[in-house]
């Protein structure tokens, strides 16, 4: 159980918007020193301002999480400015959606590179820090947040490729718990599950790297649709960010693994695993709202 924060170096990548920043605050209102590191430069320089105002000691780096060199990088900065951090948030995420075999190789290199490899690398960077600081300190407590999303649990059709990333974070995450928990009792591990709630997430197309653009990059048909029902569905979330990041500071308290946004949405991921135990088909995800799949068929096959 961890109760005091003040003082404590907490890393968080995606901090200048959605959950990354909200944390970010909560963690400047405790008294933390913050890590922020977002791949956008001038939400970064906003976030740090932001705390820096509110009294926080800050280190900010602009850094691609997909990079692994980037996330190194960000570690030997942290260790040597604040020592190794006691809270890590992996937290940077991308959206994409359409039809899966639309999607394209870079679709697939800047989403797996990103929502993965981002975690997985901040992962292989920060827990030998934190095991190392836990060993020569037994008084340290340290924690891991990966940011997975209810897409990790279920998997809603036209959104393919951000399913795939975020269900392999939740199987990362469920493994870094077990694995920590075979080697230290200081540190400990949770992945945060949102449904639709409103943060950046839908725009992130605005963030893709040049190495991701093609000229004749133009979306398909799916890929219009996927983006106007995430835009519609994230920004009608009446959960906040801010909420959320609340959620997240309570369950690190309550060493608590599995954080949901809307708990209520575990009805559906009970479904799913009822048909994976029962070995039937998977279960129409539109069956409690059947108007909502009688448009998305009939705008594709439209």
């Amino acid at each position: 159980m961890i109760s005091d924060f003040k003082n404590k170096t907490a890393v968080l990548t995606g901090a200048g918007s959605g959950f990354g920043l909200e944390c970010a605050r909560i963690g400047a209102r405790l008294g933390m020193n913050l890590v922020l590191a977002d791949v956008q430069q001038d939400a970064l320089d906003k976030a740090v301002a932001e705390m820096q105002a509110a009294g926080a000691q800050v280190l900010a780096m602009k850094v691609d999480v997909s990079k692994a060199d980037q996330v190194e990088a960000l570690g030997a900065a942290t260790l040597a400015r604040f020592g190794a951090p006691h809270f890590v948030f992996n937290n940077a995420g991308v959206g994409a959606g359409g039809l899966i075999w639309e999607n394209t190789v870079a679709d697939w290199e800047w989403v797996l590179g990103v929502n993965l490899m981002g975690v997985a690398h901040g992962v292989r960077v920060f827990t030998p820090m934190m095991l190392d600081a836990a060993a020569k300190d037994l008084a340290y407590q340290g924690h891991i947040v990966n940011t997975a999303s209810m897409a990790g649990l279920l998997n809603a059709p036209n959104m393919g490729i951000y399913n795939v990333s975020k269900h392999a974070v939740v199987s990362l995450s469920e493994t870094l718990y077990q694995d920590l928990a075979l080697v230290t009792d200081q540190i400990s591990a949770s992945v945060l599950c949102p449904f639709f709630v409103p943060t950046g997430i839908s725009q992130s197309h605005r963030n893709r790297p040049d190495e991701f653009k093609t000229a004749d990059t133009k979306p398909t048909r799916s890929q219009l649709i996927g983006q106007a029902m995430s835009d519609k569905a994230v920004g009608s979330g009446k959960v906040t960010a801010a909420e959320v990041a609340q959620m997240v500071f309570d369950a690190i308290a309550a060493n608590r693994f599995y954080i949901y946004s809307h708990p209520k949405a575990i009805a559906s991921v009970q479904v799913r695993m009822e048909d994976v135990m029962l070995g039937r088909n998977p279960t129409d995800p539109f069956a409690h709202k059947p108007e909502l799949g009688v448009e998305l068929k009939k705008a594709l096959r439209g």
